[in-house]
């Protein structure tokens, strides 16, 4: 069944304790612009950033774990909350991040899949992959081992 009324927006509602840092991180080292919203008073505080084009990427643990593999950061104890941002230049964003404080999980890499990631340790507690696409979605179509998980099980 198709929906009608497809999501128009991913909205991913990160809480923390550390907003000013997370900010810092997220709007001045990241560049994602701040657009208006609604707060009240004291430390009622919200900042609703854009980050361009959102898809959610779903993943078995085995499939986390190749990308741990691929990406060469440590392997995880279970699940952690990533954000994955395309960027275009990875050790550009890699930098940026660094100066705010980010720690590195794992440097710039180019992985089988045809993009440079690299991990970093982002505020409250979520990894933040950098990539960089080489090549166009049509192209790594066309590329065996790239489809739908539909697909893949038929």
């Amino acid at each position: 069944m198709t929906m009608t009324n497809p999501p128009r927006q991913l909205r991913l509602i990160i809480e923390t304790d550390a907003f000013d840092e997370a900010l810092t991180f997220y709007r001045d080292a990241l560049g994602m612009p701040e657009q208006p919203a609604f707060a009240t008073e004291g430390d009622d505080r919200v900042a609703i950033l854009h980050a361009g084009l959102a898809t959610i990427e779903l993943t078995t643990p085995e499939h986390a774990r190749a990308i741990d593999q691929v990406e060469a950061a440590p392997p995880s104890d279970g699940p952690v909350l990533r954000l994955a941002l395309e960027v275009d230049s990875t050790q550009e964003a890699v930098e940026e991040a660094a100066a705010t404080g980010a720690a590195s999980i794992a440097p710039a890499t180019e992985t089988p899949f045809r993009t440079i990631n690299a991990r970093v340790q982002g505020p409250a507690g979520w990894q933040v992959t950098f990539f960089q696409e080489l090549e166009s979605l049509q192209e790594r179509s066309q590329r065996e081992g790239f489809t739908t998980d539909e697909q893949r099980r038929r």
